[in-house]
């Protein structure tokens, strides 16, 4: 990170600073790391649901895979403002998107009027696009996990006016004290956020391993 774009709340989290550049602390890196896969792999194992949030370029494609892989919601897109303070809003938004998939697939979509058919395959792809990574979500997140805290500082704070637990991948230009487990750590490298994502998921696949469900 460029030293003109950093917090000073990070300097227990910086190594060393080079040619104008500051040098995350990977020992630093590691033991938050393992915090939150400890975190993680027991709510897991407790059958909690787990939410991943990240829109930047970069992390889209990492997030969804992830996310996939350990049977995790997701948001990959865009965070809509009040998609877990207004949950009443978003599950409606939620139900008409089940809806119109349902209405989709059996074709009668296709057996409307050409313009009603056009307005709806718009709205189910809108949906879609913003609500496919939770299209299973029935209710609030357990745990969520942002992958950059300044471009999810929407979500980041919606967690925190709810109570829910924050795991947070941030950078030096961030604020450490915002998430429950605050994971320094290079947001800009796609290597470092498959790495960090790669041992979570390891983490939760783990856990869900030895959940048994209450009947």
């Amino acid at each position: 990170m460029v030293l003109g774009k950093w917090n000073p709340r990070m300097v227990p989290y910086i190594s060393a600073k080079r040619k104008g550049i500051h040098i995350i602390n990977l020992t630093r890196t590691a033991r938050f790391l393992s915090e939150a896969c400890d975190l993680v792999f027991d709510a897991a194992s407790k059958g909690k649901q787990f939410l991943i949030v990240g829109t930047k370029n970069k992390a889209v494609d990492l997030v969804a895979s992830a996310a996939i892989r350990a049977r995790c919601h997701y948001v990959n897109k865009k965070w809509l403002g009040g998609m877990l303070t207004d949950w009443s809003t978003t599950e409606t938004r939620l139900h008409k998107f089940r809806d119109l998939r349902a209405e989709q697939k059996k074709g009668r979509l296709n057996r409307l009027p050409k313009r009603d058919a056009a307005m709806l395959k718009r709205q189910l792809y809108h949906l879609q696009t913003y609500l496919g990574g939770i299209k299973y979500m029935t209710g609030l997140p357990d745990i969520v996990i942002i992958v950059d805290q300044q471009e999810e500082y929407t979500a980041l704070r919606e967690c925190v006016t709810l109570g829910i637990p924050t795991i947070c991948l941030i950078d030096t230009n961030c604020d450490p004290n915002l998430a429950d487990i605050s994971i320094p750590a290079n947001d800009d490298a796609i290597a470092s956020i498959r790495s960090i994502l790669n041992k979570l998921v390891f983490a939760i696949c783990e856990g869900r391993s030895i959940y048994i469900p209450n009947h």
